[in-house]
């Protein structure tokens, strides 16, 4: 039995019916460029992931530090590596993204209870009340529906590219090989 080819499409390969996407987000990405195998699923994802990516109400470092503590958590190198990228680009410095893959003790607080509904999302699918009203207190209603949606959503893209496992977009493994290479994944 051959193995289905889920490689990102060059833009030879591009389907008509994404044919606007192309040029946006969707064509930077190879992530992107492999969900393009299911033109319907590519369209359907772009509204919420314009939300997580821009719209979230967690503000760009902690929806950071939730997206790389789940590309840790799931083992996902191509989302480690491109948001070891953007957590620079947002503001994280270098000891804050490396903790997020150790203990939660050695994380600031702010960054462990994050983590830590990462981590219960993982290992329990919930968050428990107390740990629910800790992030409410911490980032509000919308903030805790936001994180749920933000680690859902990067759950679903872990899936798909340790599936069909990409390249790295060259202009994101030079930015990371020249600003951070020793948080490489």
């Amino acid at each position: 039995m051959s193995v289905p080819d889920f490689a990102p499409l060059p833009d030879s390969d591009w389907p008509d019916a994404l044919d606007d996407l192309r040029t946006g987000f969707a064509g930077q990405l190879n992530v992107y460029r492999i969900m393009a195998h299911h033109p319907a699923l590519l369209r359907a994802w772009t509204g919420l992931r314009t939300h997580i990516v821009q719209n979230t109400s967690l503000g760009p470092q902690r929806a950071e530090v939730v997206i790389l503590r789940l590309a840790h958590r799931v083992g996902c190198a191509y989302e480690w590596n491109q948001h070891v990228v953007r957590g620079l680009a947002a503001g994280l410095d270098k000891g804050r993204i490396a903790a997020l893959r150790g203990p939660l003790a050695q994380m600031p607080p702010e960054d462990a209870l994050l983590a830590g509904a990462v981590d219960a999302l993982v290992d329990s699918k919930r968050l428990e009340p107390a740990l629910l009203g800790e992030v409410v207190a911490l980032v509000g209603k919308h903030g805790a529906l936001d994180l749920m949606a933000t680690a859902g959503m990067y759950l679903t893209l872990g899936f798909m590219l340790n599936t069909a496992p990409p390249a790295l977009e060259p202009a994101i493994a030079r930015k990371l090989a020249q600003q951070a290479p020793e948080l490489a994944a």
